[in-house]
């Protein structure tokens, strides 16, 4: 099989948002966790040959492989990052360090230069604790998609080290539970984990309107 990212997808200008692509992979070796590793930029509108095998995936083209998927541990080995109510969101999201500062302003999932219903646009902002939290208005385009909610679980933990930027993702694992509806207001939470040279680790964990988990996920960022 093949994968492909249309451009629309990007995180850098020139590259896949590492969620989105992420979770692309990982659905070629079913439900459950799975962890993703980027070799290299994902490319933009430009076919990777997938090879499954062995509870393993490769995307890869003529110089090698580009990403790599393998199944996880077990769910409880990823940490969940608590909830917090739709209101306590929308204030983090005010605060969103992005609308002054953004290494990537056209990203797909958090790029404050990206429309509504052209981007996620989600605004992670710190809370009073530490975390930080952001509000998906889920667009009828991308709801029921599970790489969507990879997507949206990648972005909001990079904020939660924003001192840090820029970063792009090296690896995440992820497990995606339960799927948004069309036009619902989801939380999107993250939390720093720790930091080493230029190796960064956070959590990230979305929550339907009513409460449900959507997706949880454990990242390693690399500083660039």
């Amino acid at each position: 099989m093949t994968l492909l990212i249309p451009g629309r997808f990007n995180g850098p200008d020139t590259s896949g948002n590492g969620g989105y692509v992420a979770g692309l992979l990982a659905a070629t070796l079913g439900p459950g966790p799975v962890t993703v590793s980027l070799r290299r930029p994902p490319p933009l509108d430009t076919p990777m040959d997938v090879a499954t095998a062995d509870g393993r995936s490769v995307a890869q083209d003529a110089d090698g492989a580009i990403a790599e998927a393998r199944i996880a541990a077990a769910e409880e080995e990823l940490p969940r990052v608590h909830a917090v109510d739709l209101s306590a969101a929308r204030a983090a999201a005010e605060r969103f360090p992005g609308h002054v500062s953004h290494p990537f302003p056209r990203c797909f999932v958090c790029g404050s230069a990206r429309d509504r219903g052209d981007g996620l646009r989600l605004f992670s902002g710190p809370l009073d604790d530490g975390r930080s939290a952001c509000v998906w208005h889920v667009e009828p385009d991308v709801a029921g998609q599970a790489e969507f909610v990879w997507a949206a679980l990648d972005c909001p933990g990079a904020w939660t080290a924003h001192d840090k930027m820029p970063m792009v993702l090296g690896s995440i694992t992820g497990l995606v539970s339960a799927l948004p509806e069309p036009d619902e207001d989801c939380v999107v939470l993250g939390e720093f984990l720790g930091t080493e040279r230029r190796k960064v680790w956070t959590a990230t964990t979305a929550y339907g309107s009513d409460g449900r988990e959507l997706g949880r996920a454990h990242a390693t960022w690399i500083r660039i």
